[in-house]
């Protein structure tokens, strides 16, 4: 079998050259053989093996994508199912597995496809077969269904991030030339983050799919389905919570911005409240992210919809700017930057200044990097210059309350002081009742006993308190009464 095909691949080495020579009518025949040859797959592990085959294919693969780029009039209805037989024999495949506890994308470099010299022809011969004048979709949703979706999809787990460049592509190709095939697309991704969220946390292309969302979501026509809605809520908001969150938050956050742009009142009763729902406790990174994203939001967000979540949204920044991390604090101070952001404060002083003043007033004179505390006397500048009068009754309230707190404090000290003191003295007087009951146990001549000890200070307070261990000294002293 392997001599065979490689005498075919001999005898159609010079296709394209014989093709440009023949007629219109044969060219069609020969692009099919062509085609029909190249569902022949070798061993790429074995780097030396059928070398030659090898390269005729990738020959081959050269001449088809140089023809359906030149050519006119090659799509007859036999192509369709020809060149999708190729594109499946060759694409889809069983990926290796992945051991998600040891590799690290962040940290690992990817494990990239042996056969990618043929794979990367066979996806751009695919590309500009669905990207051609002449391409039929009525004609081709005979061959491209929902089964070769599916497998399409499954790909994007494939850890080479080349093969998923290429998968967004042809992906992004067939949802806008398939409108049959666009729900279910849509729901097919739904799927895979649900799975990827709540189960596996494993998934390569999360990324390469929300950028393909990112467009769909552009397109989708107004007023917003309540399936979009749901989609925003219970998909794409609890891509939040995963781990690998910074493999794919900039292609997240554009999602999230684009469904703001579409639909504005989806601000206050879903995004923002859901976001800081999220907001994570620990990891100082994703702290950054999250910021970066709200600010993205605020961007696009309208004053109405301000106004709805502007205490909610500050008591996280407050927090946010009181972070011992000096790049969570500086990324939160950064917000001042923005002139949008800053009109939008401006307007809303009078609501914003009480949240924030008294994290900026403390961390001004506490927080250990000067660039926070410089960044942070800038804040409070621009503060007293939106509001003057309300600043200086800030200042004062903060202060006078600082007063009444150092008073509690020292009052709190002082307390806690006269506890310690008074748990010392009845742990002494413990101990001399404990000497005292014991002694009772025992004879005078096997215990000697000094009655000077009753006037020690701590026995006049224990006979004065303690009326059993009155009893008990009358009785070892001067018997029953």
């Amino acid at each position: 079998v392997l001599t065979l095909l490689h005498g075919l691949f001999c005898m159609n080495s010079f296709f394209l050259s014989v093709c440009l020579d023949v007629s219109a009518q044969e060219q069609p025949e020969l692009f099919l053989k062509k085609l029909q040859q190249c569902c022949f797959l070798f061993d790429f592990l074995d780097t030396l093996s059928d070398l030659k085959m090898k390269e005729y294919k990738r020959s081959t693969l050269n001449e088809l994508v140089d023809y359906v780029t030149l050519s006119r009039g090659y799509l007859t209805e036999q192509t369709y199912p020809e060149v999708v037989k190729m594109v499946s024999c060759n694409i889809f495949r069983t990926l290796p597995p992945s051991d998600s506890n040891e590799f690290d994308p962040e940290e690992d470099e990817p494990t990239l496809e042996a056969s990618w010299p043929h794979l990367q022809l066979i996806y751009e011969f695919f590309i500009r077969f669905l990207e051609s004048q002449e391409f039929q979709p009525s004609v081709a949703k005979k061959y491209i269904d929902q089964k070769f979706v599916l497998q399409l999809l499954e790909l994007f787990d494939s850890e080479d991030p080349r093969e998923r460049d290429c998968l967004k592509t042809v992906l992004h190709r067939i949802y806008g030339k398939f409108l049959g095939l666009r729900a279910f697309i849509r729901k097919q991704i739904n799927n895979i983050f649900l799975c990827f969220v709540y189960e596996t946390e494993h998934f390569s292309g999360v990324a390469e799919l929300l950028e393909i969302l990112g467009s769909i979501i552009n397109g989708f026509a107004l007023p917003l389905k309540a399936e979009h809605k749901q989609f925003l809520v219970k998909v794409l908001l609890p891509l939040h919570t995963v781990r690998s969150l910074s493999l794919f938050h900039a292609q997240l956050a554009y999602c999230i911005v684009q469904f703001l742009e579409k639909d504005p009142t989806l601000t206050e009763p879903v995004s923002v409240p859901c976001l800081l729902k999220f907001w994570p406790k620990t990891c100082s990174q994703k702290e950054v992210m999250f910021l970066g994203e709200l600010e993205e939001i605020l961007d696009v967000i309208e004053p109405t919809q301000f106004v709805k979540i502007q205490e909610l949204l500050f008591k996280q920044i407050a927090r946010c700017v009181s972070s011992p991390h000096f790049q969570v604090a500086e990324r939160a101070l950064y917000y001042w930057n923005n002139e949008y952001i800053m009109s939008l404060i401006e307007e809303n002083s009078s609501v914003i200044l009480p949240i924030m003043f008294a994290s900026l007033y403390r961390i001004s004179k506490e927080h250990w990097n000067p660039a926070i505390s410089a960044l942070i006397y800038n804040v409070l500048k621009a503060f007293m210059e939106m509001n003057s009068a309300l600043f200086d009754e800030l200042a004062a309230n903060y202060k006078s309350d600082r007063q009444r707190e150092r008073k509690k404090d020292k009052e709190r000290d002082d307390l806690w002081r006269k506890l310690e003191e008074l748990e010392l003295r009845r742990g002494i007087q413990n101990k001399i009742v404990q000497r005292l009951h014991v002694s009772i146990l025992f004879s005078r001549k096997e215990v000697p006993w000094d009655f000077g000890i009753c006037a020690h200070p701590a026995i006049k307070d224990v006979l004065c308190e303690d009326p059993v261990a009155t009893t008990y000294l009358f009785f070892f002293f001067f018997g029953p009464l």
